[in-house]
């Protein structure tokens, strides 16, 4: 087993990468200088609200035109909501903490424990490419402008040395409990340097008369891909051990408590031919015996499901990939003691001998687990042609398979495909997607390194984040795919630059379990889109129609095409000010 565990995942040599994970980590210095004029008129250390819509530059004072000490937040039973202070100083603050206190409404409560606080922290980024259109392409840093920018949440560090001439950040998340009386609850956020309070600011949450469900039942189809290869290294633990699984945990479970319903399997070798900085290896093991015959072992690949499955993922596991970037298969041949590689392709007789072998054994594995029902051949941005042959190929093996694609609309793989995935820009008929949804199969849309906007690099507008699953709910998708929740780079924490695509398009959330401004604010996205679903089915049953009106009303501003004259961070405000009032 332990040799049958080497094939299967190719362990590799790992050194680890400063994970400080309950201590302060350094961020790099800020490549920008500080500008004297812009600093002239603060006299003193500031503390003031901010938006959740803004990335406060580290070395300017906050942009804030009178300090703000009260913030109103409006949330539902069960929903979560955030808010950001800001503080900016003229002088070093050695020791900069914010606490929280209850939030009160007469004798109720939400505990401080239902809260949680993160420092803003900074992180390298870059920008689009030059002409402005998009992201793609691999690129070298010294050929973009690079600048520090507000992303990590950081709730493991407890203070910071803030130097002179400088700003930071601050994220409150309350989650509301569900049993919460609907109420103005009311509390204090206190600011100090050292022994010192800077400030006492005021936050308010009117808590509806309203339940969001838990996660777990949200309708949203979240599809972030995760990357456990990512966590080995960074950590320098051996992939799938007990204690690769224990870092992991935190980790998943920021993805779990967005909504997550997918889990991302990797069943041969470089499924992308290595595109992120730690390649997918396969979580099933290829054996060809020395008598010619096939052998495989699932026993990473059942790992990984039961483990993401503990962390409340349960409703399907994507299988990636039959048509792999290069179209390379990597096996084990015993009769020569090495690896060897399959060069097929879909339609020719080698391939279909290579995978029939696989899928009968593996469909027969998957029921046996349990799991055959909620499994997908996954493919991504695949010619139509290749899929259809791929197709064949599956219902040779076993007819009930289903089987999912992120790529392009053709109206042929309709009936095909159980989870159908297309770019923002595509569109599918309004019946197209009824009749899906009838047949219970999955529809959504993606955004990759081709958007400018909207988008989740770390340069994006924040609310650009939150953006997307409006969009579904205007396009009556759904959910969303994003191809990377964790496929860090070499310092995650430090530098979210990459060898290919814009700043943050590999990654989500950061070592330690922190999360981000961007992760965040797509959660916030997942509930509004779940508000949406709820009044609208209620509405419906009541028969009010005008209520109906109102929240398509305000869904339409959520086209991609009417970025550039209605912001994000516009469209998201308006529509949940409309949605609240409910």
């Amino acid at each position: 087993m332990t040799k049958l565990l080497f094939l299967g995942t190719l362990l590799f040599s790992t050194v680890c990468l400063n994970a400080q994970d309950t201590e302060s980590y350094q961020e790099v210095p800020n490549p920008v200088a500080v500008n004297p004029v812009l600093w002239s008129e603060v006299k003193v250390p500031q503390v003031s609200w901010g938006s959740t819509d803004i990335r406060y530059k580290k070395e300017e004072p906050a942009a804030i035109s009178g300090i703000k000490k009260n913030i109103n937040l409006t949330a539902w039973k069960g929903e979560k909501v955030s808010a950001q202070l800001v503080v900016w100083t003229p002088e070093t603050l050695n020791n900069l903490t914010f606490t929280v206190s209850d939030l009160t409404s007469g004798s109720e409560t939400i505990s401080k424990d239902d809260i949680r606080t993160s420092f803003v922290r900074y992180v390298m980024t870059d920008e689009l490419n030059k002409d402005g259109l998009g992201a793609c392409g691999y690129r070298n840093s010294a050929d973009f402008d690079s600048t520090l920018v507000a992303d990590v949440l950081d709730h493991l560090t407890p203070s910071l040395v803030i130097p002179a001439n400088s700003a930071q950040g601050g994220w409150i998340s309350v989650r509301v409990p569900q049993y919460a009386k609907a109420g103005k609850y009311t509390g204090t956020v206190t600011v100090r340097n050292g022994d010192t309070a800077l400030s006492e600011l005021k936050l308010t949450v009117n808590v509806k008369n309203r339940i969001l469900p838990v996660p777990s039942e949200w309708a949203f189809h979240l599809d972030l891909w995760q990357n456990p290869y990512a966590v080995a290294r960074y950590y320098g633990v051996e992939p799938f051990s007990d204690k690769h699984f224990e870092l992991m945990r935190p980790l998943m479970k920021l993805y779990a408590d967005a909504g997550g319903k997918v889990i991302t399997a990797s069943i041969m070798h470089k499924p992308w031919n290595g595109q992120t900085y730690d390649a997918f290896e396969s979580m099933v093991t290829w054996l060809k015996k020395a008598d010619g015959t096939w052998y495989f072992d699932y026993m990473v690949f059942d790992k990984w499901v039961e483990f993401m499955m503990s962390t409340g993922v349960r409703k399907q596991i994507s299988c990636f990939s039959m048509v792999p970037w290069r179209l390379s298969f990597q096996y084990f041949d015993q009769a020569s003691n090495s690896f060897k590689y399959l060069n097929a392709k879909p339609g020719e007789a080698a391939y279909e001998e290579f995978w029939i072998t696989m899928l009968k054994s593996f469909a027969q594995h998957l029921k046996e687990k349990g799991w055959f029902e909620i499994t997908h051949i996954a493919m991504d941005e695949r010619l139509m042609k290749d899929m259809q042959e791929t197709l064949k190929v599956i219902r040779k093996a076993d007819k009930d398979f289903k089987v999912s694609l992120a790529g392009t609309y053709h109206p042929e793989l309709v009936d095909e495909l159980d989870d159908y995935c297309i770019t923002i820009a595509e569109r599918f008929p309004p019946e197209t997607i009824d009749s899906r949804r009838e047949a219970g199969k999955v529809t959504t849309y993606y955004t990759c390194c081709s958007e400018p906007r909207p988008n989740t690099f770390t340069f994006s507008p924040p609310a650009e984040a939150e953006w997307l699953a409006w969009h579904s709910a205007k396009e009556n998708l759904d959910g969303y795919l994003r191809w990377a929740l964790n496929s860090w780079v070499k310092n995650p924490l430090q530098d979210s630059r990459f060898t290919a695509w814009a700043a943050g398009d590999t990654y989500l959330i950061y070592p330690g379990a922190r999360s981000s401004i961007r992760m965040e604010r797509l959660v916030e996205g997942v509930q509004a889109f779940e508000k949406v679903r709820i009044l609208k089915e209620e509405f419906k049953k009541k028969g009010n129609k005008g209520a109906i009106k109102n929240i398509e009303k305000i869904l339409q501003m959520f086209d991609e095409r009417s970025l550039g004259e209605i912001p994000a961070a516009t469209a998201v405000n308006k529509a949940k000010e409309v949605i609240n009032r409910y």
